[in-house]
């Protein structure tokens, strides 16, 4: 059985209504982190940034236990809305679930035609010999600035500065994505996967991240038939916060070649 959604899932709802739909995935770091590039395609896009079950709050159907589950039941949403031709953008483990659900739309006629495009900006989820993903859960705040940002101390938030609710919610952010990714924000199995993704496809990597490192980038890119991949200079794992001008030019050049 297809793992469904919650009924109340938030999901910003943006853009021109009558454009070509957008699904804009966020990463561990919850939707925040992804609201700079929902605003940058909202424009030229019908733009859909759902919140993930689980994270800010928000239920999670038992059967969602695993990033191919969530991408089945995105996947399962967008065809039973009606969507077709989406360009799926996804962050960190949202770059994950793009590529998951490329995957599972290229394996029979049921979601044929439903995803068009996707853009993978510093994804987890492949393993890749010699290139390992940083082990997110075992980072204090500093260290975590220091592997994922090109400048740190931009990028560290003191854990002082939060309240205790919002500390709460971070907890609670981690544990699901621990549940549904795994202590090692991976599976084996993804890379020899990746060779019947049949849409165009954008990997884009800060130069500066060592979260997953661009290396990563590149073995992804060569497993995905056709893929690009592309460097963002002076930026880490969120590129789009730490260098928005060098990120658009790069996904606004492939987006403009589909």
């Amino acid at each position: 059985m297809i793992p469904s959604l919650p009924h109340d899932l938030p999901v910003v709802d943006t853009g021109d209504p009558t454009g070509r739909t957008a699904l804009v995935l966020h990463g561990g770091g919850g939707p925040r982190t992804v609201a700079a590039i929902v605003e940058h395609l909202a424009p030229s896009f019908h733009v859909l940034a759902p919140t993930h079950p689980g994270w800010d709050g928000t239920s999670r159907p038992d059967d969602v236990d695993s990033v191919a589950a969530l991408a089945a039941a995105y996947l399962e949403r967008l065809h039973r809305d009606g969507e077709r031709d989406v360009v799926l953008v996804g962050s960190s483990l949202g770059g994950w679930l793009a590529l998951e659900m490329a995957v599972l739309a290229a394996a029979g006629e049921r979601y044929d035609g439903v995803v068009g495009a996707v853009v993978d900006v510093d994804g987890v989820g492949a393993v890749v010999e010699g290139e390992p993903v940083a082990d997110f859960f075992a980072l204090d705040a500093r260290g975590l600035a220091e592997l994922a940002w090109h400048d740190p101390d931009r990028g560290y938030l003191d854990p002082a500065s939060l309240t205790e609710g919002q500390r709460a919610v971070q907890r609670a952010n981690g544990r699901t994505m621990a549940a549904l990714a795994g202590r090692s924000l991976s599976d084996p199995t993804l890379l020899g996967r990746l060779a019947t993704v049949a849409v165009p496809t954008l990997v884009l990597f800060g130069e500066s991240d060592r979260v997953v490192t661009p290396a990563h980038g590149r073995a992804v890119a060569t497993a995905v038939p056709g893929a690009r991949f592309a460097e963002v200079p002076a930026a880490g794992h969120l590129p789009h916060l730490e260098n928005p001008e060098g990120t658009w030019a790069l996904v606004d050049g492939f987006l403009a070649g589909l």
